[in-house]
């Protein structure tokens, strides 16, 4: 299982909301999965040359299930750069 999965929870000034229910639902399934050291989420804001930001956050292959509720879909691990830890494993990233 190696698939990564992403959810753009849309723009970075209205997402607060969305930000915190999708970390309280990955937290929530992260503990009754007894917190294993290889499932994560991410967040970055990206742009791709708009002018404004979308948060992304980006579910470890462990994560599918939760990720897959959410309304995350497939996508290549990302790229490190400006990405920082929602919840989970902090270092499961460079395992």
């Amino acid at each position: 299982m190696n698939c990564w999965t992403k959810c753009n929870l849309g723009d970075a000034l209205l997402a607060d909301p969305a930000i915190a229910s999708t970390e309280k639902s990955f937290v929530d399934a992260y503990r009754k999965a007894g917190m294993p050291a290889n499932m994560a989420a991410f967040i970055r804001h990206e742009s791709e040359g708009r002018l404004h930001c979308e948060v992304i956050v980006y579910f470890s292959p462990s994560a599918i299930k939760t990720a897959q509720k959410l309304g995350a879909v497939a996508c290549p691990k990302p790229a490190a750069e400006g990405l920082s830890l929602l919840a989970g494993d902090r270092n499961y990233y460079f395992l």
